[in-house]
């Protein structure tokens, strides 16, 4: 029995895989970045670890972790297309935790001790830094 060309395949427009929903929604610029975090595990649907092809629905909870950054969103909407910034906006919801103010400052001070702790460049010390460090170390 042949497949008739006339008869297309319908598309389900109430679910769609988890890297491509990431994409049309700009968590992430690129399809393959989001699948990609999926795959390292900084991808989470209802507290469960998901690979790159796992369909989400409305009403699912996702957490993404971006560099140092934890998003928690709640899917909306499930889009046809790509979006606009403007639009993606409305197809998910996102909770923003409150921070205290002590917080804040306790985070803004470890910032501040990072950057004095830091090289300038990586590689080789110069001159200057082999001093400073044979000082500090009584050499």
């Amino acid at each position: 029995m042949a497949k008739n060309p006339a008869i297309k395949k319908e598309k389900k427009t109430d679910e769609m895989r988890i890297d491509k929903w990431l994409k049309s929604v700009r968590i992430f610029k690129k399809r393959e970045d989001a699948a990609n975090a999926c795959n390292l595990g900084r991808v989470k649907v209802n507290e469960q670890t998901v690979k790159a092809g796992r369909l989400i629905v409305a009403g699912d909870k996702i957490n993404v972790k971006q560099s140092k950054d934890y998003r928690k969103l709640t899917v909306l909407q499930i889009p046809v297309r790509g979006l606009s910034a403007k639009d993606a906006k409305d197809f998910y919801h996102e909770e923003v935790p409150e921070i205290s103010e002590e917080s804040k400052q306790l985070m803004q001070m470890q910032q501040e001790a990072e950057k004095g702790t830091k090289r300038k460049f990586k590689g080789r010390p110069t001159k200057k830094e082999r001093r400073d460090w044979g000082k500090f170390h009584g050499l």
